[in-house]
Formats: C-alpha cells, structure tokens, sequence
C-alpha cells in the first residue's frame, strides 16, 4: 500500500522519462531543453494550475570528471529515486519540471574556491537555461513554485538574485522550497526583493532550513548567518515545535520506494547559528555520509514531509485567494 501510495500521486501529474540512453556529448557547452531527452519529469498533460520547477540534488562523486554525464543510465536512475523522494511532496497539487544537468560532484567541496566555482557553474549555466526555457515555452503563464535540496538550492538561490529582480518573476511566485543549503543575511543584502517566509501561508517568499542534531558541527551547507524556517510551525524564530505538531516523517528505500511513515516523528527548534535543530532516537542512524556526525542533510525532506505536502496546498490556496 505504501508503495502504491507514492507511485499514486507521481502517476497523477508527472511522467518519468526513460532513461533510454541516445548519443549525446559529455561536455557539450549547453543542453538542448527543448527536447525531454534533457527533463527528468515532464508532465504529459498540465492538469494542474500550479507548476513546481525542481532541481535536484547531488546524486554522484567522482574525481575524474567533476560534473554529472547526463548521458549516464545509472545517475539518471538515481535523479528519478529523488523524485520520488523529494519532488513528490509537490506532485498532488503541482505539474512538476526537473531538468537534468551538468551537476558539480560531491568531490568538488573539496577543491579550491576558484576551481568548485568553475565546475558549479557548469551546473549552473544548465539550470539557467532550462528555467528560461520552461518559462518561455512550458509555463504558459501559471503560478509557479521553486524548489530544490542541497546543490540545487544552491542553484536556485543564485538563480532567484539573478533574475527575480523582474516583478513578472515575482508576482507568479507562489513559494520558493530552498532546502538543504543557506540562504544568509548577504544573499537577502544583495537581493533586498528575496524575502524569508515568516508564516505558513505567506507567498513570494523563501522556506529554508538546515537539519541537525543538537550540538553538531561543521555542516558543509550550513553558513555563516543562515536564515531559517522551521516547517513544524513555519516562524523563523527560535520558538520551540513540539513533535506532535510532526504529521509525518516518510523514510525512503533508495530506489524511491516507501520504506515507513512515522507520525510525531521529532520536534524542531532554530538555534543561534540558523540550523534547524531536532531530536531524534538515534544520531549515528541518521547522520548523513561524508557528512560530520549529527547532519540530518539526506532526511531534510523526509523528517518532515507531511508538513510540506500540506504546507504546500496551504501556500497555493493563499496565493490564489490573494490574486482572484
């Protein structure tokens, strides 16, 4: 039934493309978006009237190249697993649009600032392009969500400071999922039109948050001076959420399928630094790989996916009541 449950939802408003391998060059300078070859999930038919652009995480590490081959039937098949784990929480409500791209690989944390910057804006140039492309030729004028984990929150941060500026931009914003990566005072300062959501159904504004253990150090995705949202109650202040207000923690087995659903999983508090701190039975069980130990990075989504799921219906319906 679990199982049935997610392969649901997806089937109602997305396709998932074949990963059928064709010829296409690794190092092609850009991506042709105007052929699915290229999207990771395409709707068949827009039957909804919100659209979700959604960019995915990091999927691979590699240290021979240093950016993702789409091409790769293997790292295709892992993007489509985080469909169903992530962009799922989205797939009731919204027709959902996940290109793929020229990711940087985990391994390029570990170069040098000029050199990660290099191979993150392959990425970046990608998911550029696919934004305009489904802006210009997908989107035919509907409201529109933002979202992405990790790498591609990164992503979308830098591409919301590049063009969100445009108010036609902004006035179909419905909400904009930046999870997994820090939005700081310095992004907010140098882009005073991005604004942090403050309740559960404000729009136009920007839910981020960062995962941890009480205590635990060193998150590679959590900066200095982070803004914070806590999706148990949707302020962004240090007020305290008990785990009753969980509605459920779904955990995943890693080809997408659901593994268990638990209700009042944890809490959820803002600490000092801008991590979203929670309490959960067991560090070692859910501390992300290559991470430092307490990182909950791989379980942002998980730990509280019901509260998304319904937060988005939540943030649509307040979108369209303000907008008739």
């Amino acid at each position: 039934m679990k199982t049935a449950y997610i392969y649901l939802i997806i089937s109602l408003s997305i396709v998932f493309l074949s990963c059928k391998k064709e010829k296409h060059s690794k190092t092609a300078a850009s991506l042709d978006y105007s052929k699915s070859y290229y999207w990771a999930s395409l709707p068949i038919e827009t039957n909804k009237n919100v659209d979700v652009f959604f960019v995915h995480p990091t999927i691979f590490g590699g240290t021979e190249e240093m950016n993702m081959d789409i091409t790769n039937d293997d790292l295709r098949l892992r993007v489509q697993s985080v469909l169903l784990k992530q962009a799922s929480i989205f797939s009731k409500h919204c027709n959902i649009y996940t290109p793929y791209y020229k990711q940087m690989s985990f391994d390029g944390l570990s170069l040098n600032p000029k050199e990660r910057n290099r191979y993150f804006s392959i990425g970046m140039e990608d998911i550029e392009q696919a934004f305009d492309y489904y802006i210009n030729h997908l989107n035919k004028g509907r409201p529109f969500i933002l979202a992405g984990h990790s790498q591609g929150s990164q992503i979308l941060i830098n591409l919301m400071k590049l063009k969100f500026h445009d108010p036609k931009l902004m006035k179909k914003l419905i909400a904009a999922y930046l999870i997994g990566y820090s939005v700081t005072n310095n992004d907010i300062t140098e882009a005073n039109y991005l604004k942090i959501a403050k309740s559960a159904n404000d729009t136009g504004v920007i839910i981020t948050y960062n995962t941890q253990s009480e205590g635990a150090l060193d998150s590679p995705v959590l900066l200095p001076h982070a803004k914070c949202v806590n999706p148990l109650n949707w302020k962004n202040n240090s007020e305290y959420a008990s785990k009753e207000l969980n509605l459920g923690a779904i955990f995943f087995k890693e080809n997408g399928d659901i593994d268990s659903i638990v209700p009042q999983f944890t809490d959820a508090w803002i600490d000092k630094n801008g991590a979203l701190v929670v309490n959960t039975p067991k560090i070692e069980t859910y501390s992300t790989p290559n991470f430092p130990k307490g990182v909950y990075h791989k379980y942002d989504y998980s730990f509280f996916y019901k509260n998304l799921e319904k937060n988005v219906d939540e943030r649509i319906k307040a979108y369209s009541n303000k907008t008739k």
